[in-house]
C-alpha cells in the first residue's frame, strides 16, 4: 500500500525551534571562540562583563524551550499514530540520541571518543526524557500534568540531598539531580545536564498536545494566558528570595546590575525559578508566532524542521572553523578568541548562512524521503 501524504508542520512550532536553535548557535560560538572569558554556572556577576553575561543570558531560553516542544511533538505523533507506536518512537529515538551524545557530539567538543572527561550535555538529557517520557504517556493526563509539575516545580526541596562518590546511590543521583563525576575506565564522565527536571518538561510539553486539536485563536489565548501565569509566578516567587533558586538575588550598584541579578538563574540542574521564567517566555513567543501568516515564518522553519541535524552541523562547521583558523596561525595558546561579546552575534550570523542552506537541503531530504532514520533528523 502506497504511504499517504504527509501531514502539515506546524509553522509556528518549528519557528520557535528554529529561533531557540539560532540562540543556541550564538551561546557555542562564544564557547569556541570567547574562552578567554569562560563563564561559569551560576554565572559570578561580580567578574562577568555585562554583555558576556546577557549573551549567556538569551541561551537560557534553548533547552527548556526545546524539551517542552518536544514533549508537545511527541503528543502529536502520538495523535497520528497512537501512543503505543510513540512510546516506540521515544524509546528508539532517546537511545539514538545517547549513543550521539557519547560519540559525535563529544568528539566535536573534545577531539576524542574517549577524552578524560566525557561531557553527558543536553543531547544526553533529552535522550533520557525522551525515554522516560516513553513510559509517563501511558498515565491519564490529569496524572502527566500532576507529574510534571511536581518535578519541575518540586524538585529544588530535593537540593539538600547530597551524596559522596562512595555511596552506593551516587552514580544515579548524579544523573538525575546532581551535577557530579562519574569514574569511568578511561578517565570520568561529567553530569553536566542532571536529567530530572527535564523529564518533567518534557511531560509538560505532552500536555499540551490536546490544545492543538483546538481552534487556533482558542489556543493561542490559552498559551498567553498559561505563559503569563508562568511569568507572574516566576516574578512573585523570585521577589521573595525563597524557594525557587539555590542562589539568592541582590540589589546591585544600578537597575541594570540588579535586573542581570535577579536573572541569574540556575540552570544545572533548572531551578523552577529558571523553568517558570523560561517556559513562561516560550509559551508566550510560541502564541505570538501562530498568530503570524506562515511564510513570514519560513526561514525560521527551515533551522526548526531538521533540528538534530543542525546541531550537528553547527558543531562540526564551529569545530572546523576553529581548527582551521588555528592551523592558519590566527589565536595562542590553542584557541581562537574574539576580543568582545558583542562581537559572537555576527559570527553566529554569519555562519547561519551555510546553515541555512544546509538545513534546507536536509528538510527537502526528510519531506521526499521515506527512511525511519530521516524523522530523527
Amino acid at each position: 500500500m502506497t504511504a499517504g501524504p504527509r501531514p502539515p508542520r506546524i509553522a509556528a512550532i518549528d519557528a520557535l525551534r528554529g529561533l531557540v536553535m539560532l540562540l543556541m548557535l550564538v551561546d557555542h560560538v562564544r564557547e569556541f571562540f570567547f574562552l578567554h572569558a569562560q563563564v561559569r554556572d551560576p554565572m559570578d556577576l561580580a567578574v562577568t562583563s555585562p554583555g558576556l553575561a546577557a549573551t549567556r543570558l538569551t541561551a537560557h531560553l534553548c533547552a527548556p524551550v526545546f524539551l517542552l516542544l518536544t514533549g508537545l511533538s511527541a503528543s502529536l505523533y502520538a495523535g497520528r499514530h497512537g501512543p503505543g507506536e510513540a512510546s516506540r518512537f521515544l524509546l528508539t529515538r532517546g537511545l539514538f540520541l545517547i549513543a550521539l551524545e557519547l560519540t559525535l557530539v563529544n568528539l566535536a567538543w573534545t577531539r576524542s571518543l574517549l577524552p578524560p572527561v566525557l561531557y553527558l550535555q543536553v543531547i544526553w538529557a533529552i535522550g533520557l526524557s525522551m525515554i522516560a517520557l516513553a513510559g509517563l504517556i501511558r498515565l491519564p493526563r490529569p496524572a502527566l500534568v500532576a507529574v510534571a509539575l511536581v518535578v519541575m516545580l518540586g524538585h529544588n526541596f530535593l537540593d539538600g540531598i547530597v551524596l559522596a562518590p562512595d555511596h552506593p546511590g551516587y552514580v544515579a543521583w548524579s544523573i538525575l539531580h546532581q551535577r557530579g563525576f562519574i569514574t569511568l575506565p578511561w578517565g570520568v564522565a561529567r553530569t553536566s545536564y542532571p536529567v530530572l527536571p527535564w523529564i518533567g518538561v518534557a511531560a509538560a510539553g505532552y500536555a499540551l498536545g490536546p490544545w492543538y486539536a483546538l481552534e487556533a485563536g482558542a489556543r493561542r489565548r490559552r498559551l498567553l494566558a498559561l505563559g503569563a501565569a508562568a511569568l507572574a509566578s516566576f516574578v512573585a516567587l523570585r521577589g521573595l528570595n525563597g524557594y525557587g533558586d539555590p542562589t539568592p538575588w541582590r540589589a546591585g550598584a544600578d537597575l541594570g546590575a540588579s535586573a542581570l541579578s535577579f536573572l541569574n538563574l540556575t540552570k544545572y540542574p533548572p531551578s523552577a525559578d529558571f523553568l517558570l521564567a523560561t517556559l513562561g517566555l516560550g509559551l508566550v513567543l510560541l502564541a505570538l508566532l501562530e498568530a503570524l501568516p506562515a511564510r513570514r515564518l519560513a526561514w525560521l522553519t527551515v533551522f526548526g524542521g531538521a533540528p538534530l541535524f543542525f546541531y550537528l552541523a553547527h558543531l562540526w562547521l564551529l569545530r572546523g572553523l576553529h581548527d582551521l583558523l588555528l592551523a592558519l596561525g590566527f589565536g595562542a595558546e590553542g584557541r581562537v578568541s574574539a576580543d568582545a561579546p558583542w562581537q559572537l552575534w555576527p559570527i553566529a550570523a554569519l555562519l547561519a548562512l551555510p546553515l541555512y542552506g544546509a538545513c534546507r537541503w536536509m528538510v527537502g531530504v526528510k519531506r521526499r524521503g521515506r527512511h525511519p532514520v530521516l524523522s530523527y533528523l
